[in-house]
């Protein structure tokens, strides 16, 4: 989830009254957001800077990615002011600002909307409020600009009316954001190529034949999407009047972006929540409109599925009343059995009457619904055997005194395969096509990296180190519909000055013996050395498990054991245990002997 920090002094302004940490805390409960972090008590913040309170926003409200938007719902939920009002300025087209737009526009990036917000008054936090909403959604919705990227211009600085067009790297010529030297399209390419802020969206338009490009009435550039804004037009805090141009690949995130924009600092105008439209005319393909719509959606919902999805018994009225605290507005449908909600524009979330009757249970509070519902379930909820099966080799674990550690899924193809003495055939690790770090380049075929690394970051806690996991490797399948499984494994590692080979014995004995499987003799389980052979003479009277030595690259020469179960007159080779080898205690930046076990556990199902 996004997280968003705000000044705290202003926010508790803006709400009209002081809370404690605690209360706090509370509200955001109560209305589906966490407080992560409040600095005012931190000794690195430094004593000039005002406290900041880090909120954790749902993934689905691109509304409350600034602090505008989080003051605004949490007072509307107190019943502090009701829903804002947006409305667009009531001009002739004729006398709008319009951005037309050319056919070549379709190769790169063939939608656009536009806005004015008209008499702004910034001051630093709004200015800076503004431009993080920016990113926030430039992170999110827009993700990272490669569907919708939005720029903002100081009007006064240009002339309507606007282009957007495409046209060759070599023919456009413009000095970018906060530069004062002209570059053209190929020029800047190579300038913010080591650029860390910029240098990560070149990718979306570099190997394109034409870039895109919006002019003013001047042929003045004020931008260029999604890279970079012109250094013209630049907004400052003296910035009056800010022209919004966003461009996008996906027209219903275009609109969702252009909306909350435009809500958000509609209210620093001089006429609140007015929005100056702008005329997008696109004739080549169709889309010639108004823009923003700021539309509000209506929708009917049956009050029987709102009460009975929450276990309440409220009138139309209270319902109505409670919707009202999370921003939506309602009026009486020509059927009692409905409730008309009017769906305000910035709440692109609600698809459905179930996004509705969530919000009633936000607004009734989760903490005072019934605790059962007079809707009885008709399933009968219960874990999953595999899952089952898992808590039970934990618990024993941690009776017999191990630790259980949770490392990450991902490592890197070394520590999966070359630090472990392991060849890649190519046939059972699933690779990320893209990884962002080294560390993370494959999913685990084995959980004994993550043991290793965990040992590794923690070798100042008193030995020995017993360390115990139980979790999902990835393996390649192409009979799966999605080309690889999950196997459920359990490892456990022990680490000391002596080897502990015997600990680990000692550990796979209890286990499986609290699994109810019994030792038997290498004879009994019959001599064979492949996975899943038939037995077909001399059948051992009951079923069971037992060992075999192995000479594995892994381990120690003569320190290591194949662990085989017998199950229904097939034997199978279900893990290993043994000392590693020095190899791969140096790799891993060991110095201390180490016995490691593992097993597959979805064969006893």
């Amino acid at each position: 989830m996004p997280t968003i920090n705000v000044d705290k002094y202003a926010l508790f302004e803006e709400l009209g009254q002081q809370y404690t940490a605690d209360s706090f805390q509370q509200l955001c409960f109560d209305f589906g957001i966490e407080l992560d972090k409040d600095t005012e008590d931190d000794p690195a913040r430094p004593k000039d800077q005002a406290p900041e309170l880090a909120i954790e926003i749902p993934a689905n409200r691109y509304d409350m990615l600034c602090f505008e938007g989080i003051a605004m719902h949490l007072n509307i939920f107190r019943g502090k002011h009701g829903t804002p009002k947006y409305r667009l300025l009531d001009i002739p087209e004729s006398k709008m600002q319009s951005i037309t737009v050319t056919k070549e526009t379709a190769q790169v990036r063939p939608y656009v909307a536009g806005a004015i917000l008209r008499n702004l008054k910034f001051t630093e936090a709004t200015y800076n409020s503004f431009i993080g909403l920016q990113d926030k959604l430039h992170q999110n919705l827009a993700r990272q600009r490669t569907l919708v990227s939005i720029g903002t211009h100081d009007l006064d600085t240009i002339q309507g009316p606007f282009t957007y067009e495409a046209l060759s790297p070599k023919d456009i010529k413009f000095a970018p954001l906060n530069q004062t030297k002209e570059m053209d399209g190929e020029e800047l390419m190579a300038f913010y190529n080591n650029d860390k802020h910029l240098g990560r969206f070149l990718h979306i338009i570099r190997d394109k034949p034409v870039y895109p490009v919006i002019f003013d009435a001047n042929r003045v550039v004020c931008s260029l999407p999604p890279i970079i804004n012109g250094n013209h037009s630049k907004i400052t805090l003296n910035t009056t009047n800010v022209f919004i141009e966003i461009t996008a690949t996906d027209q219903t995130k275009l609109d969702i972006v252009c909306n909350i924009m435009v809500a958000m600092f509609s209210k620093y105008c001089e006429e609140q929540f007015t929005i100056e439209p702008v005329k997008i005319i696109s004739d080549h393909n169709g889309t010639t409109r108004i823009t923003p719509s700021l539309a509000v959606r209506t929708m009917d919902v049956e009050l029987d599925y709102l009460n009975q999805s929450c276990g309440l018994n409220e009138s139309p009225a209270s319902i109505s009343k409670l919707l009202s605290k999370m921003a939506y507005t309602t009026e009486p449908s020509e059927d009692p059995k409905l409730i008309r909600v009017a769906v305000p524009p910035t709440r692109a979330d609600v698809l459905h009457a179930c996004d509705v009757m969530e919000d009633v249970a936000i607004a009734y509070g989760f903490n005072n619904l019934p605790r059962s519902s007079p809707n009885k379930a008709a399933t009968i909820g219960k874990p999953l055997m595999i899952n089952k099966l898992s808590d039970i080799v934990r618990n024993e674990c941690a009776m017999a005194g191990w630790v259980e550690v949770m490392p990450l899924i991902l490592c890197s193809h070394e520590e999966n395969f070359e630090w472990l003495n392991r060849v890649d055939d190519g046939t059972t690790a699933v690779k990320l096509a893209n990884p962002k770090s080294v560390e993370y380049q494959v999913v685990r075929t084995s959980l004994l990296p993550g043991l290793l690394k965990t040992i590794r970051e923690n070798k100042s806690v008193a030995l020995p180190l017993k360390i115990t996991e139980t979790s999902d490797i990835a393996l390649k399948d192409d009979t799966c519909e999605r080309r690889a499984r999950n196997e459920r494994h359990w490892a456990a590692a022990f680490y000391g000055k002596t080897s502990g080979f015997e600990v680990v014995h000692g550990l796979l004995d209890r286990v499986l013996s609290m699994l109810r499987i019994s030792f038997i003799t290498h004879e009994e389980g019959l001599t064979g050395k492949s996975v899943d052979f038939e037995v077909k003479q001399n059948p051992s009277p009951s079923d069971g498990y037992f060992i075999e030595e192995i000479n594995e690259p892994t381990f120690f020469h003569g320190r290591a054991a194949a662990i085989y179960l017998r199950l229904g007159g097939k034997v199978h080779r279900i893990g290993e245990f043994g000392v590693l080898h020095p190899t791969v205690l140096e790799k891993f930046d060991l110095k201390y002997p180490m016995s490691t076990l593992e097993v597959n556990l979805e064969i006893f199902l």
